[in-house]
């Protein structure tokens, strides 16, 4: 049938084609490069093999066409020899690879605006929020405080002795503002206002009586003294009857304590006296110790004081 003649028929490929694919069976064919290709005197056998190689698949080669294909391998006709590197080269194989180096160059980019930002936002800004605050604060913020704290204090104080002093800050935070030392200037600003508070205070001292709560004792002064020092409790209330809490200097260590009860050093004498009131009824009748008034700082006593006071019994 001429169909079967047509499958028995072997195939023909151009002569050229086929001694390129001998170069590339042989090279694949690493067992007869390493035992035929190096030994002349071998060379026809390594033909016979290849073509028995090629009668397998269907496809007639001549000798010649063999011959020409070992040929080509030993003189490396068909052997690719990239060119030596180049500058232009280089270009050209970037060129080539752009979007590999495009993506790469493109994180890359991303980590480094990545950096910058958390360095911008992360340590620059804040830096340099920190100095502009810090600017304001020095040329604005804390010179209009000072002087307006120093000009409530003149308004504000009746008592000879608050203007002196708040004369004083002002000349100091003055100087603060022009050697600007933010933190010297802060401490008086805080110092102004806390005058200014002390100030605008009024307040009533009273004896605290009530059941269950201590009203005066005695203490030794530190250091081993013997005599005793004799204290009153007392505690202030405002004039709309809220109990206020005071900075209060205890004698005993030296440091001030915001409380709303402390005790006042007293003569032997006006301690017994309270004692005695408080024995009759349990209740001291006469509980007002002292008044402080709008305008002043000093604390007008209607019983005798001997200059200190305690936070802790």
């Amino acid at each position: 049938m001429p169909e079967a003649a047509a499958a028995d028929k072997p195939h023909k490929l151009d002569d050229v084609m086929i001694a390129m694919d001998v170069v590339d069976t042989i090279r694949h064919r690493e067992d007869l490069v390493r035992r035929e290709l190096n030994d002349d005197a071998r060379e026809a056998e390594m033909i016979e093999r290849l073509r028995e190689i090629y009668r397998q698949q269907g496809i007639e080669v001549s000798d010649k066409v063999l011959a020409e294909g070992v040929k080509a391998l030993k003189e490396s006709r068909f052997t690719y020899t990239p060119k030596p590197p180049s500058w232009q080269r280089t270009l050209f194989e970037a060129w080539v690879n752009r979007r590999r180096w495009g993506a790469i160059a493109a994180v890359a980019s991303v980590l480094l605006l990545s950096t910058c930002g958390y360095e911008y936002f992360a340590v620059t800004r804040p830096a340099q929020l920190a100095e502009e605050q810090a600017r304001i604060e020095i040329t604005e913020t804390l010179p209009r405080s000072i002087r307006q704290a120093h000009a409530d204090l003149m308004k504000a104080a009746t008592e000879a002795s608050v203007k002196p002093r708040a004369d004083q800050l002002l000349a100091d935070g003055e100087k603060a503002i022009r050697d600007k030392d933010r933190l010297a200037a802060a401490k008086i600003s805080a110092e102004l206002k806390r005058l200014s508070d002390e100030v605008a205070a009024e307040y009533t001292l009273t004896i605290v009586s009530r059941p269950g709560e201590t009203t005066g004792v005695w203490r030794r002064p530190p250091r081993g003294a013997t005599q005793r020092n004799y204290y009153i409790i007392v505690e202030a209330f405002a004039a709309d009857g809220r109990k206020l809490r005071l900075p209060i200097r205890n004698e005993e260590n030296g440091e001030t304590d915001v409380v709303d009860k402390f005790g006042v050093r007293v003569p032997q004498a006006v301690f017994d006296a309270v004692a005695a009131d408080k024995r009759d009824d349990g209740i001291v009748q006469r509980n007002r110790y002292g008044v402080k008034r709008r305008g002043t700082v000093t604390v007008e006593y209607l019983m005798p004081f001997d200059g200190g006071t305690i936070t802790k019994w």
